[in-house]
Order: C-alpha cells, then structure tokens, then sequence
C-alpha cells in the first residue's frame, strides 16, 4: 500500500555553515609586508605580496600577469580572470613603488626573455607553489604567528576595503564576482568585526566576569 502522505516531505535538510574566508588584520598584515632585505629574490617577494594585498589578486591571477600588463604611471594593472574576462584594476604606492624595484631587479637577468611579470632566477614564470613557498619563508621570518595562503591576501584585500568603505558592490568589482552574493560573504566578517567592538566598547553588552 502506498501512503497518502510522504512523512519525509516536511523534513528539511539542516542548513551547512558556510565557511568565512580566512584574513589577517591590518597590522599583521604590515608585518608581512614590511621586508628589508634588497636582491632579486626579496624584492620579487615583496612586489608579488603587495600587489596581491594592494590589488585583491587571485593567485592564477597575479602568476599569469607579463610586464604588459602593469602601468606603473597610471597606477593599473590589466587582470584576465575566471572565464577570460579582464578587468582593470586600481594598485597602490606602495605596491608601485615595490614593482618598480622589483622591475628593475628583473631587467637585470639579461638571459630572460620571459614577458612574466614575475620570474624565477632562471628566467621561468614563477609557479602557484613558490609562492606558497615564498610565504611559508617570510611569514615564519616576520614573526606572523599564524600560516599564510596566498588566497589569505586576496581576503584581507577585500575585508579591509569594504569595512572602511562599505561599498560592496564596488568591492564586487575589484575582485572580479560576476556574482555579488559571492562578496556578500565578506560581510559576515565585518559583521563580526563590529560585533567585538560592540561587546568591547558598548556598556550592556559587556559580559560581567566572576572576580
């Protein structure tokens, strides 16, 4: 006999937390990125970790960026993104200036004649893993308590930005989401941000502890 009712129609299946990205605050962030050393290799380092901070690159983005790409007087670089779209994107003084030097190490491997932006010391475009491995080195060097991935910088790119400037969809834009429900994750995590100051700062929401 078939039942009339399917008992199982009303059952629902509970909801998967959705992962929020993982980004590291604006000071750790400066740790990172605060690289005296000079040569090709650090100056490399450092103009690829700042661009990514400063421009919100995806990691394929930034390997398969040439020198065409970047307009160090205009202040742009040129991205080709997911499905081949471009987008221009906006890159700070501080990642000119970093790129810049960087440049200027790289004209100096006089057997490259690789339009990579970023080379390897034997002329190669460099690879997905030696970046990693670049930030595994330098964020154990600058102290930061925590392990860095590439994709961490493209986070903290777009959660620093939209918590000072609430614009989501031009944050939208910078990183390339042909679909804005993609950034709106990054509000969970301003959220949670202005969620501590209020318990930090506001007094009823400040949790009585037992002395």
């Amino acid at each position: 006999n078939k039942l009339k009712n399917n008992p199982g129609r009303s059952v629902r299946a509970p909801k998967t937390k959705q992962k929020l990205p993982e980004n590291i605050d604006a000071d750790m962030m400066m740790q990172l990125l605060d690289i005296k050393e000079k040569g090709f290799i650090p100056d490399r380092d450092r103009a690829i970790f700042e661009l990514m901070y400063s421009s919100g690159l995806r990691l394929s983005e930034l390997v398969n960026l040439n020198t065409t790409d970047i307009d160090l007087s205009d202040a742009t670089v040129i991205v080709t993104g997911k499905g081949n779209k471009q987008r221009i994107i906006p890159v700070g003084r501080y990642a000119i200036r970093a790129i810049s030097l960087w440049l200027e190490s790289r004209n100096k491997i006089l057997h490259s004649e690789s339009k990579a932006l970023f080379i390897t010391k034997k002329g190669k475009r460099i690879s997905n893993r030696s970046i990693q491995s670049r930030l595994d080195y330098w964020g154990r060097k600058q102290n930061i308590p925590t392990k860095i991935y590439p994709h961490m910088l493209r986070h903290s790119f777009a959660s620093h930005l939209l918590e000072s400037s609430q614009d989501l969809r031009g944050v939208q834009e910078l990183l390339g989401h042909s679909n804005i429900s993609t950034t709106q994750i990054y509000t969970h995590l301003d959220f949670q941000h202005l969620a501590q100051i209020y318990d930090d700062a506001h007094p009823r929401a400040k949790i009585k502890r037992k002395e």
